[in-house]
């Protein structure tokens, strides 16, 4: 029992360690500027003035916007995009396809900054600077996403596709049919996943944007901090949690699809 009470005792240690940082956040947005410069941890009254200022000083509401439909872009088209190649190499027999699986996953031995100059070259060339297709098109294909829904499609028996074809289903008929409703929690899992990372990014957005209309709220978030003027940390830690605030709602809500999507079918092939 006392072991027991040591193990809830460190996890709870724990779990305010991992949580401080976002509480803090959600704190100091309440908090005046003088109460954020000498490091008080709760505010002494809750007013919605610093986010009311955050939307002010940037066009925020702008940048989440563009930041939603930049996530949810490059989310649905990971998802078209990889489930159709993962059905292809597991269920459409053609010569190579092994070799081209295993090097599609050997791209995932690559850092992303190393493709930073030739995906940012071809995104130039074709005119896409402060576009949203130079935002989203370069990640609609993941090896990460082929892997995980290749794993997810080879537990699903090839009896199954063979008397679907007797019976004069098509391959395409199969796929939206049975290959997707049956992976429905690993689906969940990789949308989760890419929408996610997707509105997280701030290096390859800053790169490919050099005006405010396209501009994504990770560059809005940089925006609020003036070495010039001096920063309100109250009011940035005000648009933190405007940021924050979508990405643990989702997560919150699809943590069981997540956990679920991730490990099924991951010991399959």
């Amino acid at each position: 029992m006392i072991k027991k009470l040591w193990i809830y005792l460190l996890l709870l240690i724990s779990a305010i360690v991992i949580t401080f940082p976002v509480l803090y956040a959600i704190s100091a947005s309440f908090m005046t500027t003088q109460e954020v410069n000498r490091g008080a941890l709760i505010p002494s009254s809750f007013s919605l003035d610093n986010y009311i200022q955050a939307f002010k000083s940037v066009p925020l509401f702008h940048f989440l916007l563009n930041s939603f439909i930049v996530a949810f872009s490059v989310m649905v088209g990971q998802l078209i995009i990889c489930s159709l190649a993962a059905y292809a190499i597991v269920f459409i027999p053609f010569k190579g396809r092994n070799f081209i699986f295993f090097l599609l996953i050997s791209t995932m031995l690559i850092p992303w900054e190393a493709a930073f100059l030739p995906n940012y070259i071809t995104v130039l060339n074709l005119g896409w600077i402060n576009e949203y297709p130079g935002l989203t098109l370069p990640f609609f294909a993941t090896a990460f996403g082929i892997f995980l829904l290749r794993q997810q499609f080879m537990t699903i028996p090839k009896e199954l596709y063979e008397s679907a074809q007797m019976d004069g289903c098509s391959r395409f008929r199969f796929y939206t049919k049975f290959a997707l409703p049956l992976s429905k929690p690993i689906l969940s899992a990789l949308g989760i996943f890419s929408f996610l990372t997707t509105w997280n990014m701030y290096l390859w957005p800053l790169l490919v944007t050099n005006n405010n209309d396209v501009r994504t709220v990770q560059i809005g978030l940089k925006m609020m901090i003036s070495a010039e003027t001096g920063t309100a940390w109250n009011v940035v830690m005000a648009g933190v949690v405007l940021v924050l605030l979508p990405t643990l709602i989702l997560l919150i809500l699809g943590l069981s699809h997540l956990k679920r999507g991730l490990t099924q079918g991951a010991l399959k092939g």
